[in-house]
């Protein structure tokens, strides 16, 4: 059966609680649901049901397509001035002999290491650092782009363009149009964390609020500019905060359309200051995907990170509301690495990403930073692979 028949057969259900069914209807009939209604999807929704309902949306709008991309990651230092509870990758400065700071010469040496490889974005984020301030970015972006002007330019979060703005004294619209004119192209969705005030105040208090991050991502939406944006679920929040937080991200969506796609990040707990917190199980990450992909109507796509949940949760991710794995991915991105990660040293060329999408019955698409369609890999004939070729890749984006 296929997915609108799977939601008819829910909705026939007579064991179905009334509320239940009646967010079922209302995602046949495109209707949105209301912010008690997310939190009771958590409360009272079993993986079933929800995935029913977000595998619906997810068929509706992209069939059986699967995105990933190829690209690579550059990470600036992970020493960092802020210090955010659930953080096994940054340094403090007190820390140092712990950390790495690239120069500008060293990070476009990363750049030009990659002029014969087919990767399409350069992804670049990292910890907060006096010296890598607005004039140092504006210079970087402006070298990039001059060396290879079709790689997009994916670059920094609010945490990082709060920071270098306040340092410079420059507003936030002056700040990013200065971006823009440099050469950034999209922004990550990192440094999202948990929205609320009561979660925020616990976990990363010394960093931008809730409202500077969502300012600064409209301030580039109006630019006409495209970014992303994460959840870390899985710690101290409750279902409220995870609703709280979509519902500001749909918000903002309604105003701007800028936003591309949403990205849970699960908790990890190893190395950290919250490393006595349990991790979520897999059941708990499938709902939360479906019920972002429920919640979140008008967000184009959802993501999940195969080398942050291992391949196989990413293959059943497939099937709860997640049309986008991410990508190849070589070993050097230590993000989520270093917080214990499944993925330890990830490795996957493209040939082996198609198949893991094939395996589960869904069409492998590689894309660019925008979404547009670099190959059709549905009916792709690889040649012999000798050796496969690792691409680095963002594990926040």
């Amino acid at each position: 059966m296929g997915a609108e028949d799977n939601l008819q057969v829910l909705l026939q259900d007579p064991g179905l609680s009334a509320d239940l069914k009646h967010i079922a209807q209302k995602v046949l009939n495109h209707e949105r649901i209301t912010f008690d209604e997310g939190v009771l999807l958590f409360e009272k929704g079993e993986l079933g049901y929800l995935g029913v309902l977000a595998n619906y949306i997810r068929e509706e709008r992209h069939g059986d397509k699967t995105y990933f991309n190829r690209n690579f990651h550059i990470e600036p230092t992970n020493l960092c001035v802020y210090d955010c509870k659930f953080c096994s990758y940054s340094r403090l400065l007190k820390q140092k002999e712990e950390g790495w700071e690239y120069t500008m010469d060293e990070m476009f040496d990363m750049v030009t290491k990659y002029d014969n490889e087919p990767v399409t974005e350069v992804h670049i984020v990292g910890g907060v650092l006096p010296q890598y301030d607005v004039p140092f970015y504006v210079e970087l972006f402006k070298r990039i782009k001059a060396h290879r002007p079709e790689l997009h330019v994916k670059a920094l979060t609010p945490v990082e363009y709060h920071y270098i703005f306040k340092k410079a004294k420059i507003d936030y619209a002056t700040g990013m149009k200065m971006m823009l004119d440099a050469g950034l192209e999209s922004i990550p969705g990192g440094g999202a964390e948990i929205f609320h005030p009561e979660i925020r105040e616990q976990i990363s208090k010394d960093k931008c609020t809730a409202d500077q991050w969502l300012a600064i991502h409209e301030e580039w939406h109006k630019l006409g500019a495209r970014s992303n944006a994460t959840m870390l679920y899985g710690h101290i929040e409750e279902y409220k905060h995870r609703i709280d937080h979509m519902e500001r991200l749909r918000q903002l969506q309604d105003r701007t359309g800028g936003f591309q796609t949403f990205i849970p990040l699960k908790f990890r707990n190893k190395d950290n200051q919250m490393s006595d917190v349990p991790e979520s199980t897999v059941v708990e990450d499938l709902r939360n995907y479906a019920v972002a992909r429920i919640y979140l109507d008008n967000f184009d796509h959802i993501k999940a990170y195969w080398a942050m949940i291992s391949r196989t949760t990413a293959q059943l991710s497939l099937n709860f509301g997640v049309d986008d794995i991410d990508g190849t991915l070589d070993d050097t991105t230590k993000i989520y690495s270093m917080a214990g990660a499944e993925e330890q040293n990830p490795g996957m060329s493209t040939k082996q990403l198609v198949e893991l999408i094939k395996q589960v019955g869904r069409y492998p698409i590689e894309r660019d930073t925008l979404y547009n369609v670099v190959t059709d890999y549905n009916d792709y004939q690889f040649a012999d692979e000798p050796k496969p070729q690792y691409y680095k890749l963002p594990v926040i984006n």
